[in-house]
């Protein structure tokens, strides 16, 4: 049991409810609290209804919408990522898929509450960024994170789809890589089998983690807390300062030659 209570809200207010990603109030020991995830679904046919996890513009709208209503009211904001990107169909571009996106960054680097993300299966591409501006980012250890698929990287930087297991070791998408970035604050152990195998035991890891990193960040001031979002942010990729880009750049052009 993750939460003591938890009640869904629907709609962007704009005409759609999109079922890939959903969000509502909920209660953790007595404290209220919004929560966000994506979800894929536990058969086929509800596969296809919640679009297997890819949400559409009209989802992000929602998710910017509730994380508002959380900010209004000083409820911590839990998101939980789980999908292999945003919908990238025509209708989704059409409705403003990538403009909904930037504007949920834009708008969660300003929310004055604390912002705790989990990255629960995968974590794809801007679908997973969508709702994945955190003061913590948490893993769990069999989850990928990454900008894109190692197929899509294998095909872009090669040529070559089979190359994906290299593009998925020089991605660094598991979260033992992450940590070692700075990317991710945690990686949280699974169960033996899988969360899948054992989702209540899961369920249990991830609450422990939770309140604690909930427990920090309401200790510190709104002033603070923006802070030092921004400065984690600030520092992602800083390494790459300290690269020889002119020599990274040639060996991957003569890589894609």
């Amino acid at each position: 049991m993750f939460c003591d209570d938890w009640i869904e809200l629907h709609g962007d207010r704009n005409g759609g409810d999109d079922m890939a990603l959903i969000g509502g109030i909920g209660v953790i020991n007595n404290k209220p609290i919004l929560l966000l995830g994506h979800q894929k679904g536990r058969d086929t046919k509800e596969n296809v209804v919640r679009n297997f996890g890819m949400a559409k513009p009209g989802g992000y709208r929602k998710a910017l919408r509730l994380m508002h209503h959380a900010d209004r009211f000083s409820l911590p904001i839990l998101t939980f990522i789980d999908t292999p990107g945003a919908y990238a169909g025509l209708s989704a571009e059409e409705q403003g898929q990538g403009e909904a996106i930037a504007r949920n960054l834009r708008e969660m680097f300003g929310f004055k509450v604390p912002i705790i993300a989990t990255v629960i299966g995968e974590g794809g591409s801007g679908g997973a960024l969508g709702i994945g501006v955190a003061d913590r980012l948490l893993m769990f250890e069999h989850s990928v994170y990454t900008v894109a698929s190692p197929e899509a990287c294998a095909s872009i930087l090669w040529r070559d789809a089979s190359k994906a297991s290299e593009a998925a070791s020089a991605l660094k998408i598991t979260g033992k890589d992450l940590l070692k970035l700075g990317v991710v604050d945690e990686v949280l152990n699974e169960p033996a089998g899988g969360n899948n195998w054992a989702p209540l035991d899961a369920g249990k890891t991830l609450k422990l983690a939770i309140e604690k990193h909930l427990c920090e960040l309401l200790q510190m001031d709104k002033d603070e807390l923006l802070e030092q979002r921004y400065l984690k942010f600030r520092a992602l990729g800083k390494f790459i300062e300290s690269s020889n880009i002119e020599e990274i750049y040639n060996e991957m052009k003569q890589k894609t030659e």
